[in-house]
């Protein structure tokens, strides 16, 4: 085991079952029936007594049964996901019983084009049924039922397997309590499908000509990995770099680095898997299309119950961020519980197997919070976020906001940061709540602490949520950085019934005097930035703000000028004496 780690599964074993049999045929999607069927699985960590602590693995389209660990002792590689799974990994196989099973139609134990045919004694090869990615659920779904599995704590899977995660909880919705959806989409796009097809002609040219399709499957597997590296990544590690000489060859060999890395990838390719298998799953990659299966994405999700976990990567331009955004959007849309995070990277689609520590994190709080429900008493909030007794004498405003909010609400905190707000209100009000944050870590965060929090920039809007959708949005020291206020401020009015927002007042005194006497930028405790690193690019009064609420027909309800951090509301002069205030507004 070259590659052996402290904190890995080792030895694991790849198990066969057969779940259907071939004298009651699996009836498939295409109305083809197909029997017997076997299944290739592996298992890591131990089943708890309550049987609830169950993780499904969906692998993508070159992944196989084997996820972690070592087959043997003489492997030079573990399996294909081993930075994620194992002890104290982001799925931890000292706390949960994680199952991999290899899907329908594959080449890696799991009956296939490869499989023998039992009309014929032969492999079926081109005679097998096309099969869909609904067929491969359906498969895993009898597996489990074999291996006595009653609830999934989750299903999470990249890619092709975040096309399972998706079908899954759609067809499973009782069965699935969480789902993660790892640089996935909910249907194919025309260019995703163009290089699907461009594989296939490959393969298929070299068996239409009688030969046996290595070329075809070498060539179908350098096009896909172009698809799954980023511009930046093959920039980083090719440039233009020649492999081997100083000079061009002035010949049709491979002299570019990037090319002889496209030829390693495509004939050890050829040497693990089946041309056959390729075709198959590359088109149930393109069927794959919820759109048009539901009438729309919103439809398609309306009776799912899992929490869900949505995740994308910044130069994945195979599946983007917009595709998983989509998806987030219409789980908004239906009121079900989502957190979406695009998280930074430069490794294309791949980085789904590249970025363990970010993705570790992600995953591990959001499958820890699910597992077990956060509590809220003081002493688990303290230890759960931290720094909580600093943020709450920065922040007294919180408090503050707290006691504008009705018990048992829905709440939305735009800028949520961390979530403390969050946790507070859940602890001593009850309420439903919702973050928004443009801050990857601020998310990560936010997530590990049990929130469903959405990674995206405010002011791009909130169409996807329904009107009134919240009891309460709250604005915490965010409308003063905002380019487009007018536009938010609508936005959210348009989905609470009230608005909370809280912010610096510039025209306090000592801003006043800071800037008459010194001519210099003001700078107070509650302003401590400087005129060059601020995030602050409006700077307004209580005035201000208040002939905005006019202008925009906002109603001011409540006003709570305040001194720094004192509790006590300023009554002379709010807008000389207080350093910052909150708002509780409505709709005219």
């Amino acid at each position: 085991m070259a590659e052996n780690q402290t904190n890995s599964v080792g030895i694991v074993e790849t198990r066969f079952v057969r779940v259907v049999e071939a004298d009651k045929p699996l009836k498939l999607v295409s109305g083809k029936t197909l029997g017997p069927i076997d299944v290739a699985y592996e298992t890591y960590g131990k089943l708890n007594p309550a049987g609830d602590n169950v993780v499904f693995i969906c692998h993508a389209l070159s992944g196989g049964a084997h996820a972690a660990g070592f087959n043997s002792p003489d492997d030079k590689k573990p399996g294909w996901w081993d930075i994620m799974i194992g002890p104290g990994k982001g799925i931890d196989t000292n706390r949960y019983y994680v199952i991999c099973s290899n899907f329908l139609g594959s080449f890696y134990g799991t009956t296939g084009p490869s499989s023998v045919n039992p009309a014929t004694g032969k492999p079926y090869h081109l005679d097998f049924p096309l099969i869909t990615i609904a067929d491969m659920v359906k498969v895993q779904k009898l597996l489990l039922d074999k291996l006595g599995i009653k609830q999934l704590l989750t299903v999470i899977g990249g890619s092709m397997g975040g096309m399972q995660v998706l079908q899954w909880a759609i067809e499973y919705p009782d069965f699935v309590k969480s789902a993660i959806v790892i640089a996935a989409t909910a249907r194919l796009g025309p260019q995703a499908i163009a290089f699907d097809a461009v594989g296939r002609n490959a393969i298929l040219a070299d068996i239409e000509a009688g030969r046996a399709p290595k070329k075809g499957l070498a060539t179908a597997r350098m096009i896909g990995h172009i698809t799954y590296l980023s511009k930046e990544s093959m920039r980083e590690k090719f440039g233009r770099e020649l492999k081997s000489a100083e000079k061009y060859s002035y010949d049709f060999s491979s002299e570019f680095a990037v090319e002889t890395y496209l030829d390693y990838q495509g004939q050890s390719f050829v040497e693990r898997f089946d041309a056959d298998s390729y075709l198959y799953i590359t088109k149930a990659m393109d069927y794959f299309d919820l759109e048009k299966d539901y009438g729309s994405l919103q439809q398609a999700f309306a009776k799912t119950k899992s929490r869900f976990l949505i995740i994308s990567f910044t130069s994945d331009w195979l599946f983007t961020p917009a595709q998983s955004e989509e998806m987030a959007n219409a789980l908004v849309a239906q009121r079900k519980l989502v957190s979406y995070c695009n998280i930074f990277s430069p490794y294309g689609h791949d980085a789904f197997l590249l970025e363990p520590e970010t993705l570790g994190r992600l995953i591990n709080g959001f499958l820890s919070t699910t597992i077990e429900k956060p509590k809220f008493d003081r002493a688990s909030t303290v230890s759960s976020a931290k720094g909580f007794e600093r943020a709450k004498r920065l922040r007294v405003d919180y408090e503050l906001i707290e006691s504008l909010i009705e018990p048992n609400s829905r709440v939305l905190d735009i800028g949520c940061g961390d979530g403390q707000l969050l946790l507070n209100l859940q602890r001593d009000r009850n309420i439903t709540a919702e973050g928004i944050e443009v801050d990857q870590e601020l998310v990560l965060q936010g997530v590990n602490n049990g929130l469903d929090v959405i990674h995206r920039d405010i002011e791009r809007g909130l169409k996807h949520y329904p009107d009134k959708s919240f009891d309460y949005a709250v604005l915490s020291q965010t409308l003063q950085t905002l380019k487009n206020p007018h536009q938010v401020f609508a936005e959210l009015l348009r989905v609470a019934k009230k608005v909370i927002v809280s912010f610096p007042n510039f025209a306090y005194w000592r801003c006043r005097i800071n800037l008459f006497f010194n001519g210099e930028a003001p700078r107070t405790k509650q302003l401590p930035f400087k005129w060059y690193d601020t995030p602050n690019i409006h700077f307004m009064s209580l005035k201000d703000f208040e002939n905005f609420c006019d202008e925009i027909g906002a109603k001011v309800e409540a006003k709570i000028p305040l001194i720094g951090n004192r509790r006590s509301p300023v009554k002379f002069a709010p807008n000389i004496f207080a350093e910052q205030a909150i708002y509780l507004t409505s709709k005219k």
